[in-house]
């Protein structure tokens, strides 16, 4: 076995670790959802998108009943989402999407993770403004028209469309303020919703050296890792 035995095992353990940090993910989602509109996913569509993208990364059905049975217990633990601001190394600016019970934790890992790279954890403000919020909805195109989907859910914030034949998937892209419109038509119109998320998109892209890309990654890697970042986002190209 050897050395093969030691990759694959690698691979497997890292695959292991990417699924709980998904959980942990949609679990924090669950309960923000949950406080914000109910346990009833007939009656809370933010609730309905957290079980949809549990789905889409095989979470156990348990495990969702379970989060959302937690976040319906008044003793649990209030999760918000924070957005973290600054620039890594060599002036690239970055925002942390955060889900967190512990603000000042969290706050205070940010900034060392910053620190550590040689970057500086800014203001509100300070970078945001450089990127677009846009939102994301992954649905089944099994059916669909092209030209017609793309032309009528134009009034509904629909952007930009990629469409993936070999999966027989649509990505529709629509302002993060047009995200329950978006929901409630493809709800509406019965489209299967294998997914949905946000996302910042900067307006302009930074080039980088394979030494300071290196460098960059190496940071976001360690913010990746810890269960209060959800997603990292930056203009790198």
């Amino acid at each position: 076995m050897g050395r093969v035995f030691e990759k694959r095992k690698y691979v497997m353990f890292a695959r292991f670790a990417k699924m709980a940090k998904q959980f942990t993910k949609i679990g924090k989602d669950i309960a923000i959802a949950v406080k914000a509109g109910g346990p009833d996913p007939d009656t809370n569509p933010r609730l309905r998108i957290c079980i949809q993208n549990a789905k889409a990364v095989n979470m156990p059905k348990a495990n969702v009943e379970a989060a959302i049975k937690r976040a319906s217990n008044k003793d649990t633990s209030n999760y918000e989402e924070v957005i973290y601001e600054g620039y890594a190394p060599h002036g690239v600016p970055v925002l942390v999407e955060c889900t967190t019970d512990n603000p000042t934790r969290t706050v205070a890992n940010i900034r060392m993770y910053f620190s550590k790279a040689g970057g500086t954890l800014g203001t509100n403000g300070s970078v945001s403004f450089m990127f677009s919020r846009k939102a994301l909805f992954k649905v089944s195109s099994e059916g669909l028209n092209k030209e017609e989907t793309e032309l009528e859910f134009i009034d509904y914030g629909g952007e930009e469309y990629t469409w993936d034949d070999e999966h027989k998937e649509l990505i529709i892209q629509t302002p993060f303020n047009d995200f329950g419109k978006m929901q409630k038509a493809l709800e509406d119109k019965h489209l299967e919703i294998k997914e949905s998320s946000k996302t910042f998109i900067p307006a302009t892209y930074k080039q980088l050296n394979d030494a300071e890309e290196a460098e960059l990654l190496a940071m976001i890697e360690r913010m990746e890792e810890d269960d209060d970042v959800v997603a990292v986002y930056h203009n790198a190209k």
